[in-house]
């Protein structure tokens, strides 16, 4: 393909992804009023157990609104991402070999797994954790928390280890054009780890050092877990090549 057939490619995959997002934006403002409640629910929880009142507030007329309205924006890119992730496999794809692109199935759902995963660690392990730690600081007042405020942070928990959890998926995409290799990820694994405490402590929502390493733990595993993705896919581009020789 030429430089013009690739932008003119890329464009179709933007509108197609672009599309994709709209219908799953209409999707999710439409659940969001009843998907509300299971987002609260950790927070309740917290405030619970530090036998506080159970219940959050919005602080301007339009606050509630807001938040379906924003809700649905990230829940329609979360249902769309099968799409997008679809779209851009199909951009890669005419630089791959026909073996490589045989994997698009095995590549759109890890990558819909790990997603998910991510968004359910976040909400199951890391916010219990975090809201509990934040809320024992309430001292002789009692909080009112916004759920617009809430729900930022959230976010950026929920959204933020989603994308953490692609980190394989990053390090197949670097391995197949060889930009990484199993023994460049071992032997600058010191300046990665800084990366992930540097962005574990941007991340991190609250001060201690056990959140933080609660944070840092899966990205160590998840780079490690890039280390054996790229180490196969090394070996199986040997053995094409191997293979390719013998013919």
């Amino acid at each position: 393909m030429s430089f013009f057939d690739h932008l003119v490619d890329l464009r179709k995959r933007l509108i197609n992804s672009i599309m994709a997002i709209g219908v799953g934006v209409v999707v999710g403002f439409a659940l969001s009023e009843k998907l509300v409640g299971y987002i609260v629910e950790p927070m309740r929880q917290a405030l619970r157990s530090a036998h506080l009142m159970d219940k959050l507030i919005y602080t301007s007329p339009a606050g509630y609104l807001n938040l379906l309205i924003t809700f649905g924006v990230y829940m329609g890119v979360v249902l769309a991402m099968p799409v997008v992730l679809y779209q851009i496999w199909l951009f890669v794809a005419p630089g791959l070999y026909k073996h490589e692109r045989r994997a698009i199935t095995g590549f759109i759902l890890s990558s819909t797994i790990l997603f998910l995963l991510g968004i359910s660690f976040g909400y199951f392990i890391m916010l219990p954790y975090i809201l509990k730690f934040l809320v024992s600081f309430h001292g002789p007042v009692e909080p009112l928390i916004s759920i617009n405020e809430y729900f930022d942070l959230i976010l950026i928990i929920l959204l933020g280890l989603g994308l953490i959890f692609e980190t394989p998926i990053l390090i197949f995409f670097l391995s197949i054009f060889g930009i990484v290799t199993p023994k460049f990820l071992l032997k600058n694994f010191r300046y990665a780890m800084l990366i992930i405490t540097v962005v574990a402590a941007i991340v991190t929502p609250t001060p201690d050092a056990t959140t933080m390493l609660i944070f840092m733990t899966p990205m160590v595993v998840l780079y490690f877990a890039g280390i054996l993705v790229s180490h196969l896919v090394l070996r199986r581009k040997k053995a094409q090549a191997l293979a390719g020789e013998a013919h």
